[in-house]
């Protein structure tokens, strides 16, 4: 069986068999009393055919269920060896990957065209194990604790009651978080709907650590910038694309690759240096806050190119699983909470998704040789024969006993407290959107921002839409004196993604 390709051993020449390998009687006809007769419950074969069927779906991710993704390299093309002693960063290296896109909110069999956030999420096969990075098509996200993730996840899905999507819900978490309003912009406005996944950037989104053969370490941030260059889907393309073809993404990227139009992104890094996180004008921690490139320009690294789609989408990308926690030398975490939250969450959410044992399944499996004192579970098919099982041992099994300070780690000290991050100079809540919405967006898309919010608010109730309206203008006062009139004029467009409107 080749790496990442369960089908390999499949042989079309045999007869049909059930799963413990005996040859079938028949894949069309149950044993019954004569022909007209009732079943009969000993036909093992149909007894575990409907069995099985019946377990073919596995729980969808809670957020992030909707995706699809193909498989790719990255080319480094590019020296960074100075800042990272990583594998698939040295100059040349070629590493083979798996990119997932997704939407946040929807369910497995929403429409791919709802206005949401898309996700970003690389599994890199290293000579060094797999590095997971996952990300979005947006350098930050809604909140900056991860207490508050379920909250948030649970106001984007379906009311208790009704179980339809909320706008009042949707917004009365937001404006209850002021810093969500960051990310709130950019969803509101052209990236909350691109035309493609091919037609996006994606960020690593995190800060997290590298760290170079000499042992001094850097703080990163991951930029991909779409080589077909980013394009969007106006609201009507969105709604009326959501009702003929809700799997519209999914479709475009498979069909891209099939046709040999490979689509690439360029990568690159913003490289901070470890000392200036203490004091830069903005914490680098906190994911509702980007780094400017005119302090930390970017560096380029290589490019990512996806040439290869999934042979079979439920093993190779329903399968996938993907974590922050899966790190390998030269790279590390960071004190980024949001992150660290995910560090657990994400490989947790994979052990009760699809088992105790899925990086043993073939699209999780790294490349290179594992020797994991981790034994047992459900669907163990990876095992370490007789050897011991415990460490330290005896026997010849080898083992690791290092102590002191960690390579990728950081310096902290202080009382147990729950509270926020201590701010920075600049790290109030509305700068960086008022930033986005001021300084990034010109008249046209200011003027999408200002249809797309009155038309998502415009079915929220009191005293929520009071809220709404104050965070606008606390994002940017003429833009929210904008936003109130549209509303109040009736003159804002529906959303796709909602009920009855997109948020």
């Amino acid at each position: 069986m080749t790496h990442l390709d369960p089908t390999a051993h499949h042989d079309s020449t045999i007869p049909s068999t059930t799963e413990s390998g005996a040859p079938r009687e028949s894949d069309a006809h149950s044993l019954s009393v004569g022909a007209d007769g009732p079943l009969l419950l000993h036909d093992v074969a149909l007894v575990e055919k409907l069995a099985r069927f019946d377990r073919e779906r596995v729980p969808e991710r809670s957020p992030h269920a909707k995706g699809s993704g193909a498989f790719g390299e990255l080319e480094v093309t590019e020296d960074v060896s100075q800042y990272t002693k990583a594998d698939l960063f040295q100059p040349g290296r070629k590493t083979p990957l798996l990119l997932r896109f997704s939407t946040v909110a929807g369910e497995l069999g929403s429409p791919d065209t709802w206005r949401d956030v898309r996700g970003f999420a690389l599994k890199f096969y290293t000579q060094q194990g797999n590095y997971d990075l996952v990300g979005n098509n947006t350098p930050i996200f809604f909140l900056r604790d991860p207490m508050k993730f379920p909250d948030f996840i649970h106001s984007q899905k379906r009311t208790p009651d009704s179980g339809l999507r909320d706008n009042t819900m949707q917004w009365d978490f937001w404006t209850n978080s002021p810093e969500s309003a960051h990310q709130v912009t950019y969803l509101m406005g052209e990236r909350g709907l691109p035309k493609s996944w091919r037609h996006m950037n994606g960020y690593g989104s995190h800060t997290y650590m590298w760290i170079n053969a000499s042992g001094e370490k850097f703080w990163v941030k991951y930029h991909f910038h779409t080589d077909q260059g980013m394009e969007f889907l106006s609201n009507e393309e969105a709604d009326r694309l959501a009702g003929v073809d809700g799997d519209y993404h999914r479709r475009d990227l498979f069909e891209s690759i099939e046709n040999g139009d490979f689509p690439s992104w360029t990568v690159s890094v913003q490289v901070i240096p470890y000392e200036d996180a203490k004091t830069y004008r903005f914490n680098i921690f906190d994911l509702t806050k980007t780094v400017s490139h005119q302090d930390y320009p970017l560096i380029k690294v290589g490019r990512i190119t996806l040439n290869k789609n999934p042979r079979n989408h439920f093993a190779q990308i329903e399968q996938a699983a993907f974590s922050p926690s899966n790190t390998v030398p030269g790279i590390g975490l960071s004190p980024d909470k949001m992150l660290l939250g995910r560090s657990f969450s994400y490989p947790d959410a994979q052990r009760h998704r699809i088992g105790t044992n899925f990086n043993q399944l073939p699209v999780n499996q790294p490349v290179v040789p594992t020797n994991s004192y981790d034994k047992e579970g459900h669907m163990e098919f990876l095992h370490s024969g007789d050897a011991p099982v415990y460490a330290p041992n005896s026997y010849g099994r080898g083992y690791q006993d290092a102590q002191g300070p960690v390579e990728n780690g950081w310096e902290s000290d202080g009382e147990m407290v729950r509270a926020a991050y201590t701010l920075h100079a600049e790290d109030g809540d509305f700068v960086q959107p008022g930033i986005l919405v001021r300084e990034v967006f010109d008249d046209a898309q200011r003027e999408g921002l200002v249809e797309t919010v009155s038309g998502a608010l415009s079915t929220v109730e009191e005293p929520v839409l009071s809220k709404a309206f104050q965070y606008w203008k606390n994002v940017d006062q003429a833009i929210g004196e904008r936003i109130v009139q549209a509303v109040m004029a009736g003159q804002g467009d529906d959303q796709p993604g909602g009920d009855p409107k997109n948020a």
